[in-house]
């Protein structure tokens, strides 16, 4: 059987094959003026670099407050200074600590809740016993029993917290006042023989009257707008509540600010255990003064600084539990 019959036969086959389909009805002539099929892959969808917003948005997830994020303020302090002495940077860039602003987005707080507000940082009582201090200098309070700082509001203000500036005049983002005075609430005291201007009201944070003679943390702005600021109870954040809960006043911020305290320097606190980490590093067991020998000052006074400012100093006994159990 030659070629061409064949190919006649699969001609003739092809023909009658179409002509059945056509009388049942399933083969479609293709049109003259469609396009040739495309050969090869599908082309693929380009990546939009910005994803466009949603078309429609929800009323009420809009109206949703946005969730503050209570991430400790150490937590965005500069990498630097917990980098270990000596380590080597290689090409990679270390980034660093993004803090977050979500707080920012909350719409403005009416005006009558704010007077509500100011009127609940003055009208407390204190309804707590006041605390009581070990043989160590490490402060007790009865119903708070994980909650030991060792520095009492009086000393760190005599030692220059926050560089002097902590009650200085502060605009509230979101409150849209300006809180003066305040530190007039604290017991008298606490500060009698101080200059106020220099140790309560400084504009700028004065390292020359801080303890460890350098700067450290973030200002209480940078704190509200990334919602560190609970202002229904203090609109200075930390130390502010830690000065009222010394005084005995308890409130619903508590076991947030607590909490926030032992991350930082509690008994397994991050910049806690850094410190003390430094101190076996550099080969140090005894604890030295800072405030008046030279040789203190070696053991990284940015971490002390720190640590200085959420109520903590190391201690001798720290100091060798650590040695001993490395922990």
């Amino acid at each position: 059987m030659t070629m061409n019959h064949i190919e006649s036969q699969r001609q003739e086959n092809i023909k009658r094959n179409r002509e059945q389909l056509t009388q049942l009805g399933i083969y479609l002539t293709p049109s003259a003026s469609s396009p040739p099929l495309a050969k090869g892959p599908p082309a693929k969808k380009r990546k939009l670099d910005h994803p466009l917003p949603p078309s429609r948005s929800s009323a009420r997830i809009a109206s949703t407050p946005a969730k503050p994020s209570y991430v400790s303020e150490n937590e965005a302090e500069d990498w630097r200074h917990s980098r270990k002495k000596g380590s080597r940077v290689g090409p990679k860039k270390v980034k660093e600590p993004v803090i977050k602003q979500e707080a920012v987005a909350i719409a403005p707080i009416p005006a009558k809740d704010i007077e509500s507000i100011r009127a609940g940082w003055i009208t407390w009582e204190s309804n707590a016993s006041p605390p009581i201090r070990d043989d160590d200098s490490t402060f007790h309070f009865q119903d708070q029993s994980s909650f030991t700082p060792n520095k009492s509001p009086e000393e760190l203000i005599r030692e220059g917290c926050f560089g002097g500036s902590y009650f200085r005049p502060l605009y509230s983002r979101r409150l849209g006042i300006t809180v003066t005075d305040d530190y007039r609430q604290l017991p008298s005291t606490w500060y009698a023989g101080l200059d106020v201007s220099q140790f309560l009201t400084s504009p700028t944070y004065d390292t020359e009257i801080n303890k460890y003679k350098v700067s450290s943390g973030q200002s209480i702005e940078e704190w509200e707008a990334a919602g560190w600021i609970n202002h229904t109870y203090d609109v200075r954040g930390w130390f502010q509540w830690y000065c009222r809960f010394y005084m005995g006043r308890r409130c619903e911020d508590d076991e947030r600010q607590i909490s926030r305290w032992r991350k930082c320097v509690g008994e397994t606190g991050r910049w806690r255990r850094m410190l003390l980490k430094k101190y076996v590093s550099m080969g140090i067991k005894e604890v030295f003064d800072d405030g008046e020998d030279e040789e203190g000052r070696d053991v990284s006074p940015v971490m002390h600084q720190t640590c200085h400012h959420w109520a903590y100093e190391v201690r001798q006994g720290d100091l060798e539990r650590f040695w001993n159990a490395g922990k």
